[in-house]
Protein backbone atom coordinates (compact mmCIF):
# COMPACT_ATOMS: atom_id res chain seq x y z
CA UNK A 1 0.00 0.00 0.00
CA UNK A 2 1.22 3.44 -0.85
CA UNK A 3 0.17 5.30 2.28
CA UNK A 4 -1.91 7.67 0.15
CA UNK A 5 -5.48 7.30 -1.00
CA UNK A 6 -5.93 3.76 -2.30
CA UNK A 7 -8.38 2.92 -5.08
CA UNK A 8 -11.08 0.36 -4.48
CA UNK A 9 -13.03 -1.83 -6.88
CA UNK A 10 -16.71 -1.16 -7.53
CA UNK A 11 -17.57 -4.51 -5.95
CA UNK A 12 -15.59 -3.75 -2.80
CA UNK A 13 -17.16 -0.29 -2.62
CA UNK A 14 -20.65 -1.83 -2.81
CA UNK A 15 -19.70 -4.24 -0.01
CA UNK A 16 -18.43 -1.37 2.17
CA UNK A 17 -21.61 0.62 1.60
CA UNK A 18 -23.71 -2.43 2.49
CA UNK A 19 -21.67 -2.92 5.70
CA UNK A 20 -22.09 0.77 6.49
CA UNK A 21 -25.88 0.57 6.10
CA UNK A 22 -26.00 -2.50 8.37
CA UNK A 23 -23.80 -0.85 11.00
CA UNK A 24 -25.92 2.31 10.98
CA UNK A 25 -29.09 0.23 11.46
CA UNK A 26 -27.46 -1.68 14.33
CA UNK A 27 -26.28 1.59 15.86
CA UNK A 28 -29.80 3.03 15.72
CA UNK A 29 -31.16 -0.03 17.56
CA UNK A 30 -28.50 0.18 20.29
CA UNK A 31 -28.87 3.96 20.64
CA UNK A 32 -32.65 3.57 21.09
CA UNK A 33 -32.04 1.39 24.17
CA UNK A 34 -29.89 3.95 25.98
CA UNK A 35 -31.60 6.05 28.63
CA UNK A 36 -31.21 9.80 28.64
CA UNK A 37 -32.25 10.38 32.24
CA UNK A 38 -30.39 9.48 35.41
CA UNK A 39 -30.38 5.74 35.87
CA UNK A 40 -32.76 4.29 38.42
CA UNK A 41 -32.13 0.64 38.89
CA UNK A 42 -29.77 -1.87 40.33
CA UNK A 43 -26.15 -2.50 39.43
CA UNK A 44 -27.13 -5.04 36.79
CA UNK A 45 -29.12 -2.33 34.99
CA UNK A 46 -26.13 0.01 35.21
CA UNK A 47 -23.78 -2.68 33.86
CA UNK A 48 -26.15 -3.38 30.98
CA UNK A 49 -26.33 0.33 30.20
CA UNK A 50 -22.53 0.58 30.23
CA UNK A 51 -22.27 -2.39 27.87
CA UNK A 52 -24.68 -0.78 25.41
CA UNK A 53 -22.70 2.48 25.59
CA UNK A 54 -19.53 0.50 24.87
CA UNK A 55 -21.25 -1.22 21.94
CA UNK A 56 -22.31 2.17 20.63
CA UNK A 57 -18.74 3.48 20.81
CA UNK A 58 -17.46 0.37 18.96
CA UNK A 59 -20.07 0.82 16.24
CA UNK A 60 -19.23 4.52 15.92
CA UNK A 61 -15.52 3.69 15.46
CA UNK A 62 -16.26 1.11 12.75
CA UNK A 63 -18.68 3.48 10.98
CA UNK A 64 -16.01 6.21 11.01
CA UNK A 65 -13.44 3.77 9.56
CA UNK A 66 -15.71 2.72 6.72
CA UNK A 67 -16.79 6.28 5.94
CA UNK A 68 -13.13 7.30 5.84
CA UNK A 69 -12.25 4.43 3.50
CA UNK A 70 -15.12 5.35 1.17
CA UNK A 71 -13.98 9.01 1.12
CA UNK A 72 -10.39 7.91 0.46
CA UNK A 73 -11.50 5.69 -2.42
CA UNK A 74 -13.43 8.55 -4.03
CA UNK A 75 -10.30 10.74 -3.89
CA UNK A 76 -8.10 7.97 -5.30
CA UNK A 77 -10.35 7.26 -8.26
CA UNK A 78 -10.67 3.88 -9.97
CA UNK A 79 -7.95 1.25 -9.80
CA UNK A 80 -5.22 1.51 -12.43
CA UNK A 81 -5.38 -0.73 -15.45
CA UNK A 82 -1.66 -0.22 -16.07
CA UNK A 83 -0.04 -1.15 -12.75
CA UNK A 84 -1.25 -3.62 -10.12
CA UNK A 85 -2.47 -1.87 -6.98
CA UNK A 86 -5.09 -2.21 -4.28
CA UNK A 87 -8.45 -2.60 -5.98
CA UNK A 88 -6.96 -4.05 -9.18
CA UNK A 89 -8.43 -7.03 -10.93
CA UNK A 90 -5.53 -9.03 -12.27
CA UNK A 91 -5.27 -12.25 -14.24
CA UNK A 92 -2.17 -14.28 -13.40
CA UNK A 93 -0.65 -17.45 -14.85
CA UNK A 94 1.00 -19.68 -12.32
CA UNK A 95 4.06 -21.84 -12.96
CA UNK A 96 1.87 -24.90 -13.60
CA UNK A 97 0.08 -23.03 -16.42
CA UNK A 98 -3.16 -22.45 -14.51
CA UNK A 99 -4.65 -18.98 -14.87
CA UNK A 100 -6.75 -17.20 -12.30
CA UNK A 101 -8.41 -13.78 -12.17
CA UNK A 102 -7.98 -12.23 -8.75
CA UNK A 103 -9.09 -9.10 -6.96
CA UNK A 104 -6.35 -7.37 -4.96
CA UNK A 105 -8.01 -6.09 -1.81
CA UNK A 106 -7.23 -4.73 1.62
CA UNK A 107 -8.94 -7.09 4.00
CA UNK A 108 -10.47 -10.51 3.54
CA UNK A 109 -13.51 -10.42 5.79
CA UNK A 110 -15.35 -13.20 4.02
CA UNK A 111 -14.13 -16.41 2.48
CA UNK A 112 -13.61 -15.29 -1.12
CA UNK A 113 -11.33 -17.41 -3.26
CA UNK A 114 -10.81 -14.60 -5.79
CA UNK A 115 -9.63 -12.04 -3.22
CA UNK A 116 -5.93 -11.66 -2.54
CA UNK A 117 -5.02 -9.22 0.21
CA UNK A 118 -2.35 -6.64 -0.49
CA UNK A 119 -0.36 -7.82 2.53
CA UNK A 120 -0.35 -11.51 1.51
CA UNK A 121 2.80 -12.92 -0.12
CA UNK A 122 1.22 -13.00 -3.60
CA UNK A 123 -0.45 -9.60 -3.10
CA UNK A 124 2.80 -7.94 -2.02
CA UNK A 125 4.62 -9.51 -4.98
CA UNK A 126 2.01 -8.27 -7.48
CA UNK A 127 1.87 -4.65 -6.26
CA UNK A 128 3.45 -2.25 -8.73
CA UNK A 129 3.84 -4.78 -11.55
CA UNK A 130 2.47 -4.64 -15.10
CA UNK A 131 1.10 -7.14 -17.60
CA UNK A 132 3.94 -9.40 -18.72
CA UNK A 133 5.89 -9.15 -15.45
CA UNK A 134 6.75 -12.32 -13.56
CA UNK A 135 6.73 -12.16 -9.77
CA UNK A 136 8.12 -14.51 -7.16
CA UNK A 137 6.54 -15.01 -3.75
CA UNK A 138 6.90 -17.37 -0.81
CA UNK A 139 4.39 -20.12 -0.05
CA UNK A 140 4.40 -22.72 2.75
CA UNK A 141 5.87 -25.13 0.18
CA UNK A 142 8.65 -22.74 -0.88
CA UNK A 143 9.07 -20.05 -3.52
CA UNK A 144 6.50 -19.82 -6.32
CA UNK A 145 6.10 -17.58 -9.35
CA UNK A 146 3.27 -16.10 -11.35
CA UNK A 147 3.11 -13.98 -14.49
CA UNK A 148 0.76 -11.01 -14.74
CA UNK A 149 -1.35 -11.75 -17.83
CA UNK A 150 -3.66 -8.72 -17.73
CA UNK A 151 -5.17 -6.01 -15.54
CA UNK A 152 -8.64 -4.57 -15.44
Amino acid sequence: MTGGPEPISAEALRALRKDLDELRAERAKVAATLRNEDPVGDRADEADELQRASDLARLDRRIDEIEGRIREASVAGPPSTEVVGVGSTVTVRFADGAESTLQLGEVAEELDRTLVTADSPLGRALLGHRAGDTVTYRTPDGDASATVVSLG
